[in-house]
Formats: C-alpha cells, structure tokens, sequence
C-alpha cells in the first residue's frame, strides 16, 4: 500500500489518513462497499458509501498515474535519456497531464517539419536564432546552412527549418502548455456551426446550427448533444481563446527583443500556436469537458435509477396488470401474491362498441376470478386512457388502479431472462407480467433488466460506457443491499447483487434451494457450492431468512455480532427474541457494557435499530400515485 498515496487521499477527501488506510485495505482484501460502509465502522470512521466509492476510485487513479509513471522512466532509460534532473521531475509530476507534459519533448515521434529541418541539421541555427542575441543577423547565419544535397537551396529554406524546429520546441514547453491549458479553460469559446448542405436532414440540431458559448459555461446535457450532432455528421464543433490573448501569451514566454533574430521567434510561436498548440489544446479541453458532462450525466442517471429502485413497493398482492395498446389491444397478466403468472388475455377497450363490452366483462370477470386486489397499468402508449377505461368499471373492492413506470420493459421481454422464466409465453405478455412485478417490488424486478435500459437517462449511449456500467452496478448494489434480500423467494438476478455473492453463487444459492429445499438459517448458506468463509462474510448480513431457527436471521444483524445480541439477551434473563419483541427489555440496555477492542458504539447502535424494527424494509411506505381527476390534456407553454 502506497503511503504517499493514502496521505494525498486523506488530504484530497478532508479524512484522517487512518480511516483512509483501513478502508483501502479493505477494498484490497475483496471486501464491498455496502459491506464496509455498514459492518466496518469503527476501523473506517463510519465512512459513507459515498465517502468509500471516492477512495477506491482515487486509489484506482494514482495506481494508473504510476503505471504511467514506471512506464516512462523505463522508456527514457532504454533511450539513455534519463538524466537525474528529468527523473526528479517525472518523480514530482502529481497528475497524468502534468507527466505527459514532461515527457512530451522525449516521446517518440512520427515524422514532422521539425524532425525534417534536423535531418537536414539547421538544429545549430535554431539554437542560434532563439537566443535572440542583439547583432544577430538571420540572413547571415542562415547562409552558413545552405546545402542542395540537402534540400537546404537557399537563406529561406534555412530560416524556414529552423523555425519548423522552434515552433515544436514552443509547442512541447511544459510552462507555455499550462498557461495555455488555464486561458482556454477560462476564455475558450466553444463554436458550432451546421455542416453545409445538412440543414434539414439534422433539423434535430437545430438550435446549435449557429451556436456559441464560454466553455466553461456549458452545461454537460448541451456538450453531449453537440457531440453528438458532430458524431453523427451535422456539426461542425471547434473550441478556440481569443487569438490575440493567446499569441500575447506565448510572445511574453519566448520573444525577448526586437532585433531581427526575436523577429523570426515570433513568426515561430505564431505558426506554433496556429499549427501545434492550439490543436493539442482544443483537443485536451475536448477531452476535459466530455469527461465533466459524462460524469454530471452519470450522476444524474445514477440518482434516477436509485429513485427508482427504491420506489416504495406495494408488496403482496393478487395483481392484474395490464400492457396498454390501442390499436394491438392491451396485455393482460394476472399474477398471485408471490407473483406467479396465473392467466394471461387480450382486450381492446378502444374499438368498436361490442370490444369495448367484452373488455368490460373480461376485466370484472377476472378480478373476481383471481381476487384482484390491484390494477397496475403501464405508462406507456395508452397508458392514461387505459387508467380512465379501468376506474370506471366500478370494480368490486375498491380496487386501486396504479400506474407504473414500465421503462425497460421491452427490453426485459425480449431478453434471455425472461425466456428463461416464460418460455413458451408471448413477448408483449412477458411485458404485462413485468410491468405487474415492478408494482410489488420494483427493485426486485428491475434488476434483472441491463440499469442502462431502464430509460432513466439522457444520452446514456453517449457517455464513457464504462464508467457508466461502473456507476449504475454500484447504485443498484447500493440498492439492494441497503434494502436487504430474501434468500428463499429472491430471483438469481437480485442474488447476483448482494455484496461477496456476484452471478455464479447467485444461481448457485438458487440451485442448493432446489435441490435442499427453503434454507432455514443464514448458517446453512455455508453448505451451498463455492460459498467460501470471505463470500459468507461479505453477503449474510444483507441475507435474510424470514421464519427460520434464529429471529436474528431475519434482521441486518451481522452473524459475527450474534454473540452479542445473545449476552444482552443472558444479561437481561430473557430470550433473542424477547428482545425483539419487548421495547422495555431493550431500553435496559447500557451498550458501553458490550464494547470491546473490535465493536464500537457505531456497531452496537446499529444492532439496537436493528432489533427494534426486525427487518422491515427501509422503503417508503407504498401510496398510490395518479393524475388529479378532470385532466384529459397536457398544457406545455401556455397553450393546450
């Protein structure tokens, strides 16, 4: 473990450099980041999952920084180029922009005018005219140069090198690259222009036909539609300073008179920045402010997908739930209270007077039939006159008819799944089926859709796909583990989840239930195939066992903590779950009693919430959303 790194961490993140350590060590032994955030509070200062997901990721960055590191040393070494100076600097460069810049003059190049005039050896000159010396003469110096044989035929050939040379050295300074980074940071103006002749096929781009804006000012939705414009050929993007502020610039670094050698460094640092600089520039500040939008875009769409996984659920109903179509009809998918699909039917509320009577009696018919004690209606296409048809059927109960976000379903349907669990069923019943699962936990069936296809984002195909996939697997682990998970009724999906389990002991825990039947203690996990003491240790807290031999299987009580819970129990002369059910018999409690080396007062406050709500989930409680009656159209702008 890298000191240095841990102290920057701590530096960086405002954390004591111990609670840093603990927590890098434990992500290096394989531990998760729900199961540290909620099991390992006293070594890590109580760190959030936030605080944690920030250390991995600046851990991952430094280790990538010194790859690059190592990696440069042994090439300038190879070359006999490393000299102690240039080592001493590579060795202090804090950031991979900072190091490429050292390293750049070293780097092995593809031919260019530079590598060209040296070949033709007007280096010397070059040399000569950048020390801009009063008395200098270019023409002078210049002829000393001149030779056909090797394309050097007169004085201006000779100038024309040396410049070519000068102009790459202006373009490789590590000080002219970082005031130059700063000022197009601050005034670069980001231009966008329609490409000629795409005006009506890109109409969808309209409004960056003619477009500018600071850089720094733009917002990460607006930079993603302009990439994406450009991508996909209709725009035209450049981002430039000021020209004038620019070449002040780099005059002020490298022209030191007026005489005429200062004369032609200034007409070198002009086709520097035109040539050179300004397009390494533009291409970095590309890069920053594509890297910024991806992460603003990221985090957007990693807070949407955790509103959404963590919707409250309605929990165990008999459920009819219903796939809007208008002109295909609408999928019916009737489901029992584990959310087993019992019968499956087509209505069309929609068409003709007859269909829409058989709609009616097919609906009433079978929430009767199947005791319906919910509707849950797709959002899609159809969606609110679905709603409208069923509330007005006057059905027996009182049965509430909810809509339900149904972004993904498609995807679900279609996907290998859903085949798996409904082979022999149609797609768009496969849907029905979906959208009534996602009513009674939508946690539980949204995971077994790819998060990127729950549609909770904008322009997700256009971001850093892995940093991406990095972010939502971490929200939707976040999810189900905050929330916990049955061991004996949940999908291999909502298993692969859970911290230290992953796909393969998912569908293995799912395998050991059917062929051992239900398990009936967290214990019992040990047995099933490849669950290995690190993989129980990770996952058995956000396991639970509802009615199995010890109640606290059924909490977020860790089994190491047991013990625990078992000496307050013998303290008080009372049973485990005594102490679940008496609040009295909990008051009683004195937690500095129980402290020890490893368990904190973090840990044993944890423990008391846990006893005192039992496993209840931590979701909001279900309420029924809908539109407020009477609205049959939207308003947008003021006009209907």
């Amino acid at each position: 473990m890298n000191e240095e790194h841990i102290a920057k961490i701590a530096d960086e993140l405002n954390l004591l450099p111990q609670h840093v350590t603990a927590t890098a060590r434990l992500l290096q032994q394989g531990a998760t980041m729900p199961f540290i955030a909620r099991y390992r509070k006293e070594v890590t200062g109580s760190l959030d999952e936030v605080a944690i997901t920030a250390i991995r990721d600046r851990m991952a960055q430094l280790e990538e920084l010194e790859k690059r590191r190592k990696s440069i040393l042994k090439s300038l070494e190879e070359r006999e180029l490393l000299t102690d100076d240039l080592k001493e600097k590579i060795l202090a460069a804090q950031s991979l922009t900072t190091l490429e810049d050292i390293y750049l003059p070293f780097r092995l190049k593809r031919r260019t005018r530079a590598t060209v005039a040296r070949e033709k050896g007007l280096e010397p000159l070059a040399k000569i005219l950048f020390k801009q010396q009063e008395g200098t003469d270019p023409l002078t110096e210049a002829a000393i140069y001149i030779d056909p044989e090797k394309g050097v035929e007169t004085k201006e050939d000779a100038l024309d090198g040396s410049r070519d040379i000068i102009a790459e050295w202006v373009n490789e300074d590590r000080e002219a690259r970082e005031k130059m980074r700063t000022l197009y940071a601050q005034k670069g103006i980001l231009r966008v222009r329609v490409i000629p002749g795409k005006e009506s096929e890109g109409a969808k781009f309209r409004d960056y036909f003619d477009w500018e804006e600071p850089v720094s000012k733009t917002p990460s939705h607006r930079v993603l539609a302009m990439r994406r414009g450009e991508k996909e050929g209709f725009l035209g993007l450049r981002v430039s300073p000021p020209e004038d502020e620019a070449l002040a610039l780099l005059e002020d670094l490298f022209v030191k008179g007026e005489n005429a050698a200062s004369f032609q460094v200034k007409e070198a640092v002009r086709d520097s920045f035109r040539r050179l600089l300004s397009f390494a520039m533009e291409t970095e500040i590309r890069l920053e402010t594509k890297e910024r939008a991806d992460r603003e875009a990221i985090r957007i769409f990693a807070d949407s997908l955790r509103e959404l996984l963590l919707a409250p659920p309605l929990g165990q109903k008999n459920l009819l739930a219903i796939d809007p179509g208008i002109r295909t009809g609408c999928k019916l998918a009737c489901l029992d209270r584990q959310g087993k699909l019992l019968h499956t039917d087509t209505i069309y509320p929609f068409k003709s007077e007859k269909e829409i009577s058989e709609a009616k009696e097919s609906l009433s018919r079978l929430c009767v039939k199947y005791e319906v004690e919910a509707i849950a209606v797709g959002n899609g296409t159809g969606g609110r006159e679905t709603e409208s048809f069923v509330k007005g059927l006057n059905l027996p109960g009182n049965v509430p008819v909810v809509i339900v976000n149904e972004s993904g379903a498609s995807v679900y349907s279609a996907s290998e799944v859903a085949r798996a669990e409904f082979p022999d069923l149609d797609v768009s019943f496969r849907g029905a089926v979906s959208i009534g699962r996602r009513l009674m936990d939508p946690l539980a069936e949204l995971v077994k859709i790819d998060p990127k296809s729950i549609g909770v984002g904008q322009y997700q195909h256009d971001v850093n796909q892995q940093a991406l996939k990095g972010s939502l697997d971490d929200m939707v682990m976040s999810c189900v583990n905050a929330v916990g998970v049955e061991v004996n009724t949940a999908s291999e999906q909502l298993l692969g989840y859970v911290s230290g389990l992953g796909p393969q002991l998912g569908k293995n825990i799912i395998t050991h239930r059917n062929e051992h039947g239900p398990l009936l203690s967290r214990d019992e996990l040990k047995k099933v195939k490849r669950m290995g003491l690190k993989a129980f240790e990770q996952a058995a807290g956000f396991l639970r066992i509802r009615g199995g031999k010890n109640p606290l299987d059924a909490s977020a009580v860790h089994p190491e903590s047991y013990p625990i819970v078992e000496a307050m129990a013998r303290d008080l002369a009372c049973s485990v779950k005594d102490l679940l059910d008496d609040e009295r018999l909990r008051q009683q409690i004195d937690l500095s009693v129980y402290v020890t080396e490893k368990v904190g007062i973090p840990t044993l406050t944890d423990i008391m919430h846990e006893l005192a709500k039992q496993g209840r989930d931590p979701r909001k409680q279900f309420e029924s959303p809908g539109f407020a009656e009477g609205i049959k159209r939207s308003v947008i702008c003021g006009q209907a």
